[in-house]
């Protein structure tokens, strides 16, 4: 399924490099598409990536036991907890640097914290586009289903990423969160990565993608849609657990 995963990858490029022309993003109050959008990756999270942590850990039993990792044979949930602490701590600290901007008189928000904030999620996406190409799906349908839940994710943090860092994030973010998704294929494509590496990567994306859609749901600006976000969860995880 390798010119399949090619596919999406270009995919998963043209959703960053032409989000910023869906004009209904910007509707208040919020998009229901981003609302749905939240409750697919919400969906395949809990119905997908925590189960297959579940995998791993099983596959880790006895291969760790003498190694500084030998925690993760049970609790590898707990990096997928660090993932959701990791990323929080990144938003907080934008939202403090954006404070201290505001209070200096609104200088150029092209600092050491936006490439820092803009690095994790270019991390983020490499990850994504690796298990594009590494996963063990069951079918084409597998790698459809993880294609249109990081790519509706992918529409979702763009529009917090581009809110938060404005025309530095067009001029410069959109294009490295694109090339990383490549680069991450690329790996995948040429090489494949320890699977400790992977179990630990995956929990840490899991715990990444609950956080970033919390925090474009929860926050009472958002003017969110509680029954859309429903229909998402519910809608997507019939269809993965009729895969």
């Amino acid at each position: 399924m390798l010119w399949l995963s090619l596919f999406f990858v270009i995919g998963f490029i043209a959703i960053h490099l032409f989000s910023k022309n869906m004009l209904f993003l910007k509707a208040l109050p919020r998009s229901r598409f981003l609302s749905i959008a939240g409750g697919i990756s919400v969906a395949y999270v809990f119905l997908h990536l925590l189960p297959e942590l579940g995998v791993f850990q099983d596959e880790l039993q006895g291969e760790v036991e003498r190694t500084a990792w030998r925690f993760l044979e049970h609790h590898i949930y707990v990096v997928a907890m660090l993932g959701l602490v990791i990323f929080y701590g990144l938003e907080q600290m934008v939202k403090s640097s954006k404070r201290r901007r505001d209070k200096a008189g609104g200088q150029n928000s092209r600092d050491g914290v936006f490439w820092v904030h803009i690095g994790s999620f270019a991390f983020y996406n490499a990850l994504i586009g690796y298990l594009l190409i590494r996963e063990e799906y069951e079918s084409a349908w597998g790698m459809l289903f993880f294609f249109i839940a990081m790519g509706v994710h992918f529409i979702t943090n763009d529009k917090g990423l581009r809110a938060t860092h404005k025309d530095d994030y067009d001029r410069y973010g959109r294009w490295l969160l694109a090339v990383s998704i490549l680069v991450g294929w690329g790996i995948g494509a040429l090489t494949e990565v320890n699977e400790l590496i992977i179990s630990f990567l995956t929990a840490l994306l899991a715990g990444g993608v609950v956080l970033n859609v919390l925090k474009e749901e929860l926050p009472e600006e958002r003017e969110s849609r509680f029954s859309a976000c429903c229909i998402g969860i519910i809608g997507y995880s019939v269809l993965l657990l009729l895969l």
